[in-house]
């Protein structure tokens, strides 16, 4: 095995990636630069099957909009290709027959009608039927069948499987890089199928074989692989190959009970489970996406980045870069770890805060386009300077300050019974009439003016400056108001003033 740090993240193409997925792909992304090593990508679609048309460009597109591009991989070709499983499959039969010619594997020619008999019967008997040690002998394999007979089965075009042969009472002894020492006792396991008759194999012996041939250095993969870990490690030792290390990382948990996250908890609960919206080919249902939902990378690998680490310090907030620089697989935690949709959206709201405000800008341009509103760069981007402390999302610069863009087509309800009343409307006129006297329209001359007059007219500033605020944005919100007057303009304030007389008077 090479000395250099290579590890992979091998997702099958059964539909969208889960966000759990992509936390596997972050740490093994992490380790990599870590250690200026290599991160590849590898497409696990032996299960032809459950094979989802688009999901292969789903995964590459999640891993490019967070931030984790791979090194090698489906289109980024490197020494150790092909990348996807199916185009590798002719290799896998000789080292499926080299483990029965070395007497770590065998034939079984079982029919499924014969093992579920056995099955049944185990059952009504209340036991568990499991194949190996025990019982392999009386079963139909080539353990217990003569020469000629296994030789007549195969020349016969016999169905059969290829299954690995478990040890029967040895303790094996190995070291999780999470997870410390572990102690399996091979007597419990059965002897899984590595290899079908139609040539392809099982997960468990093409992961084997790629892991080998593409000199995958440490596997860091989900805990939910913890029960194949002995299996893992016995086919390394059959076929006489250095085992990688293995690192199994934790669970993320439902936010509410008990279990694995899973999209149901975040249809009911409103946040996505996915980086990216998800159309099913199949059934046209729409998955909300982290992206779409208007959420920064940046927030959402620093969420998952703590999602079963931790740095060991009081620091929250960390680049990619910093990421790197600071994870440590042995600070991985053992447990699962609860995800939190609200912890999500205050790294949002952190990144929202430091993002490049041209970038909000160009962001919030591409909403106002699907809006059909016109806006120059530079006004769009002065209302961002307004808006952007407030804000959570780029949305939300929009929701809470549309009427930057547009005149307020109603009014709040409540807001026009408090502010409104039966002088308001000539009040009102009168401030239209110091407006149109003003030459310069900056927040701070309107500010003093404004206030000279109501002085003058000896009237509370709340009469005044609620129907003003209601006139121009509809409703009670938004920054200062003579901040929102400056930048509409002389003619819309006015114009929006005469509105609200018209209309609420």
């Amino acid at each position: 095995m090479s000395a250099k740090v290579r590890v992979r993240f091998a997702p099958s193409p059964t539909g969208p990636l889960h966000i759990g997925g992509v936390r596997t792909a972050l740490y093994n992304y992490l380790f990599a630069k870590k250690h200026k090593g290599d991160f590849v990508l590898r497409i696990e679609d032996t299960d032809q099957n459950r094979y989802v048309e688009g999901a292969e460009d789903y995964i590459i597109e999640s891993l490019n909009w967070c931030g984790i591009p791979f090194n090698e991989g489906p289109g980024k070709e490197g020494d150790y290709g092909p990348y996807r499983q199916s185009e590798r499959k002719d290799m896998y039969r000789k080292y499926a027959e080299e483990l029965i010619k070395s007497d770590n594997a065998y034939y079984a020619f079982d029919t499924a009608e014969e093992l579920d008999a056995h099955r049944k019967d185990h059952e009504e008997k209340g036991k568990t039927f499991i194949y190996n040690w025990h019982n392999r002998q009386k079963l139909k394999n080539s353990l217990a069948l003569s020469e000629d007979e296994i030789r007549d089965k195969l020349d016969a075009g016999e169905d059969y499987v290829i299954r690995f042969k478990s040890p029967e009472a040895e303790n094996l002894h190995i070291k999780d890089e999470i997870r410390g020492e572990m102690e399996i006792d091979t007597s419990t396991l059965d002897d899984k199928v590595l290899f079908k008759s139609d040539g392809m194999p099982t997960y468990h012996l093409a992961n084997i074989v790629d892991d080998h041939l593409m000199e995958i250095s440490h596997v860091i993969r989900g805990e939910e692989w913890l029960p194949s870990l002995a299996l893992h490690f016995m086919l390394y030792r059959a076929f006489g190959w250095d085992a990688p290390k293995f690192a199994h990382l934790p669970l993320i948990l439902k936010p509410q009970g008990k279990g694995k996250l899973s999209k149901r908890d975040g249809d009911k609960l409103g946040f996505p489970v996915f980086p990216l919206e998800w159309k099913d080919p199949n059934s046209g249902e729409i998955s909300a996406g982290y992206r779409e939902d208007g959420y920064f990378p940046e927030a959402v690998t620093n969420m998952l980045a703590f999602l079963g680490w931790n740095p060991g310090t009081e620091q929250e907030f960390f680049k990619l870069n910093e990421l790197v620089e600071a994870f440590e697989i042995d600070r991985v935690h053992k447990g699962g770890a609860k995800f939190d949709p609200e912890k999500t959206k205050w790294f949002q709201q952190h990144y929202m805060h430091e993002a490049d405000e041209k970038v909000v800008a160009e962001k919030l341009e591409k909403i106002l386009q699907h809006k059909e509103i016109e806006a120059s760069s530079e006004y769009v981007l002065q209302v961002v300077e307004l808006m952007k402390e407030r804000a959570v999302f780029v949305n939300d610069i929009w929701e809470q300050g549309y009427f930057f863009f547009v005149a307020p087509t109603s009014y709040d309800p409540k807001n026009a019974k408090k502010a409104w009343k039966e002088d308001t409307s000539d009040l009102m006129q009168e401030l239209i009439d110091v407006l149109k006297e003003q030459e310069s329209f900056e927040a701070e001359t309107l500010e003093a003016k404004v206030k000279a007059w109501i002085q003058e007219k000896e009237v509370g500033f709340g009469k005044v400056m609620q129907p003003f605020r209601l006139a121009l944005v509809g409703a009670m919100q938004g920054p200062d108001l003579y901040e929102i007057a400056e930048m509409i303009g002389k003619e819309e304030t006015i114009s929006r003033l005469e509105k609200a007389i018209k209309t609420l008077g």
